[in-house]
């Protein structure tokens, strides 16, 4: 019975070597390593990390992502709409009150993304 667990064993085994190999070639290795100020500093994508570590952001960034989830979000029950309709079409051979329906969820978000554009939520100069 025990002869079936092997394979895991010895996978086991070797994973755990592996992991523990590393962890010391790195820590014998990361030693001798030269260190100095600019080595040891933060890296910012080549940016001096000088400055406030959390910058204000313009509520306008945040408008424009709750606008993007919400007409994500559209296309996230639009999707399973559309396969519902395409099976309901083939059994009913109508389709008109589910394509209403679909309708009226697409000018509800019409009307709100007409709302942002009048508002200047999309406006990005001003």
């Amino acid at each position: 019975m025990f002869e079936n667990y092997i394979p895991v064993l010895l996978q086991i085994v070797i994973a755990g070597g592996f992991a523990v190999v590393t962890l010391i070639a790195s820590a014998l290795l990361g030693k001798s390593a030269k260190r100095n100020a600019i080595k040891d500093s933060a890296y910012e994508c080549g940016m001096l990390p000088v400055g406030d570590s959390q910058p204000r952001f313009s509520v306008k960034f945040y408008i424009v992502a709750m606008l993007f989830v919400l007409f994500d979000i559209e296309v996230v029950f639009l999707y399973p709409w559309a396969i519902v309709y395409k099976d309901y079409l083939a059994a009913a051979g109508g389709g008109g009150s589910i394509l209403a329906v679909a309708a009226g969820f697409a000018s509800i978000l019409l009307v709100a993304f007409g709302y942002a554009w009048k508002k200047g939520v999309l406006d990005w100069k001003s």
